[in-house]
C-alpha cells in the first residue's frame, strides 16, 4: 500500500513522505521536501550585500542569526574586513542565544509528536527567555537583521549581562526538570532506544551534519574544527554520543544546549567592556573579483556560504549549503525497516527545519 504522509503542521510544515508499507513495516520512503523559500539563492544576485540580510534568514525565522552569520562571513573574507573584538563577542552570543531558541522549538515539537504536551508548553515557556534577550539586544523577537558584514548593528544596552546571566542560570536548572520529565521516561526511551540506527560509517557515508552525525560518535563541531571569531578562545566541549538512534539523535542537542549556556557565561565573562562592535564600510561595499566560503555550527549543523564576486556591489552568485537538507538524505535510510508507529520519533530526531531545505 502507498500512503501520502503529510504536509501538515505541526513539524513536518509542508513536508510529505510518500511511503510503502507492508503491514504495519516501512518498505519504501520517498521525502518530498515541497518548495517555500525556492529562489532565495538567485534572489541575493539583485541585492547588494547588506540589503540581502534580511531577506536570508526566512528560511530559519527562529535561528535568524546563524542563518547570517556564515554569510556575513563570507562576505568580510572575500572584501576584507577585521570585526572588532567586541562585535566577535556579541556576534557569538547572539549565535548561541539562537541556538537555545531554535533548540527549544524543535524539543517541544518532539514534545507534540510523540504525545507529550507538557514537553510542548515548557520548552515553549521557557524560549521566552531567549526571545526577551534578543529583543533587548537587537530590537526585534523573531528575526533580528543582527548580523551584517563587518559585525553587528548596534552594541548591548545597560544592564543586558545581568539579565543574561539571571536568565541562563534559571534555565540551567530547568534542563534537569527536562531531563526527568521526558528523557528519562520510559515511554520515551522504549521508543527511541535501539530505533531507527544510524551507524558511524553510514552517516558520514551519508554526509548528516550537526547533532545527527555527532549521535552516530563523529565529534566533529565546525567551532572547534574550524573556529570562527572568538570560538577558539572559549573552552566548551563536543557533545557525542555512540549509539547513533533516534535516542541518542534526539538527546545531543539537549546535550548542546547545556554546553551553549556555558559557552554563553564565558562569552559575557571574558566580553572587554567597551569598545566598536561594527567595522565602518561605504555606501554599496564592494570587494575585488573572487570567491569565498564560510560556514558555522548552527542549530541543525554546518551551515554554509558559497558566494562569488566579479568586483561589483552585488555578488555574481549565492549558493547555500544548509542542514536540513544533508540530514533528510538519511530519511530513507531510516525509516525503511521501520515500523509506521516509530515514523514520528524517527523523522523529527533528524533535528530537521523543513523550511530550510528549500532555498
Amino acid at each position: 500500500m502507498t500512503l501520502s504522509v503529510g504536509p501538515q503542521h505541526p513539524g513536518s510544515g509542508h513536508f510529505r513522505f510518500v511511503i510503502k508499507v507492508d503491514g504495519d513495516y516501512i518498505v519504501y520512503c520517498d521525502p518530498d521536501p515541497g518548495y517555500v523559500h525556492r529562489g532565495e539563492e538567485k534572489m541575493c544576485e539583485y541585492r547588494n550585500v547588506i540589503q540581502n540580510i534580511p531577506h536570508l534568514e526566512r528560511p530559519v525565522i527562529h535561528d535568524s542569526t546563524n542563518v547570517t552569520y556564515s554569510y556575513s562571513l563570507a562576505v568580510e573574507e572575500l572584501i576584507g574586513i577585521e570585526v572588532p573584538r567586541r562585535g566577535q563577542f556579541i556576534r557569538a552570543l547572539a549565535s548561541e542565544m539562537n541556538r537555545q531558541i531554535y533548540t527549544l522549538y524543535w524539543l517541544a515539537i518532539y514534545g507534540i509528536f510523540l504525545g507529550h504536551s507538557t514537553m510542548f508548553m515548557w520548552p515553549a515557556g521557557d524560549r521566552e527567555l531567549f526571545i526577551d534577550l534578543m529583543e533587548a539586544l537587537t530590537g526585534a523577537r523573531v528575526t533580528h537583521a543582527y548580523n551584517i558584514p563587518g559585525g553587528v548593528r548596534n552594541d548591548m544596552p545597560n544592564g543586558f549581562k545581568e539579565k543574561a546571566l539571571r536568565q541562563i542560570r534559571y534555565f540551567q536548572k530547568r534542563l534537569k526538570e527536562y531531563e526527568d520529565i521526558f528523557y528519562n521516561m520510559p515511554l520515551f526511551r522504549q521508543r527511541t532506544e535501539g530505533v531507527a540506527v544510524l551507524s558511524k560509517e553510514d552517516a558520514i557515508k551519508l554526509g548528516v551534519t550537526g547533532s545527527v552525525l555527532r549521535a552516530s560518535g563523529v565529534p566533529y563541531d565546525i567551532r572547534k574544527v574550524e573556529p570562527y571569531d572568538i570560538y577558539n578562545e572559549i573552552d566548551f566541549k563536543v557533545q557525542y554520543m555512540q549509539s547513533g538512534d533516534s535516542f541518542a539523535r534526539s538527546y545531543v542537542p539537549f546535550l548542546d544546549m547545556k554546553e551553549s549556556c556555558y559557552i554563553m557565561e564565558q562569552l559575557l565573562d571574558k566580553m572587554p567592556e567597551s569598545g566598536e562592535v561594527r567595522a565602518k564600510l561605504q555606501p554599496n561595499p564592494k570587494g575585488p573579483p573572487g570567491e569565498a566560503y564560510r560556514r558555522v555550527e548552527s542549530g541543525r549543523g554546518a551551515l554554509g556560504y558559497y558566494i562569488v564576486s566579479d568586483g561589483k556591489p552585488r555578488l555574481y552568485r549565492v549558493k547555500i549549503s544548509v542542514g536540513s537538507f544533508r540530514n533528510i538524505l538519511a530519511l530513507p535510510h531510516l525509516l525503511v525497516g521501520s515500523r509506521m508507529a516509530d515514523m514520528p520519533s524517527v523523522y523529527w530526531s533528524l533535528n530537521y527545519w523543513p523550511v530550510e531545505a528549500d532555498r
